[in-house]
């Protein structure tokens, strides 16, 4: 079965470029034309994943990603017509699985969906994992289920959230570098800033906060990060 793309751009010939990209690349897509509507139709359907334009007239994708996250773990891909790399941190820091600066070429844009959404299936994991469920500390990563718990309570992450939690509990007290960090979330072969890493580092240690667990992942500065639960 085909999965089902929320494309949300005020500009109309970026709509038909994406949506052309898409559909040849296999997937159904539906259209927003501005922010409010991309929440109406979000809030009323099951995508498997949101295409959002950061510059929009009165509601903008960065407001339209909060108000997702506020209940929804929908994975997003960010288009960006502005290469401030503060925009794409800050997108990310919202909740965003990735980002494609315009111009950009639509093969990438259709490898980046295929990219997330495969992250997004629950995957069985063996090994060191004892089954699907992998257990260090108070951590808990269920991988048939694609969710992760903290003492028994529940932990919102998104795609790449949960990709880096998942891997780096693998191997618990490994000390993971950046560019680790991001193969596991993400596949070989992609590059992204130290900012961009730190944001979704950033965003796991919160919400676990959020759940009482202060000191989930370790920063040993100049070489990485490790998993401390």
């Amino acid at each position: 079965m085909s999965r089902t793309i929320l494309v949300v751009d005020d500009d109309p010939h970026i709509r038909e470029v994406v949506v052309f990209a898409l559909e040849k690349g296999g997937f159904r897509s539906e259209v927003a034309i501005d922010g409010r509507q991309a929440l109406s139709k979000a809030e009323g359907s099951a995508f498997d994943l949101i295409v959002l334009d950061i510059s929009m007239p009165e509601m903008d994708g960065l407001e339209v990603c909060k108000a997702l996250r506020r209940h929804s773990n929908i994975p997003i891909l960010f288009l960006s017509s502005r290469d401030e790399e503060v925009d794409r941190v800050l997108g990310l820091e919202l909740g965003a699985d990735d980002y494609l600066t315009k111009p950009f070429s639509p093969r990438e844009l259709v490898a980046r969906v295929k990219a997330i959404l495969k992250r997004s299936v629950p995957v069985m994991q063996g090994g060191k994992s004892g089954g699907s469920t992998v257990t260090c500390g108070g951590l808990s990563v269920d991988t048939d289920r694609h969710t992760v718990c903290w003492n028994g309570v529940p932990v919102s992450l998104t795609v790449t959230e949960f990709s880096i939690v998942q891997g780096m509990a693998q191997y618990p007290e490994r000390v993971f570098e950046r560019d680790q960090i991001m193969t596991m979330a993400r596949g070989a072969n992609t590059f992204v800033s130290d900012r961009t890493i730190d944001s979704h580092i950033r965003n796991i240690r919160r919400k676990f906060a959020e759940k009482g667990c202060d000191n989930l992942i370790t920063t040993l500065r100049g070489i990485g990060y490790k998993l401390t639960p």
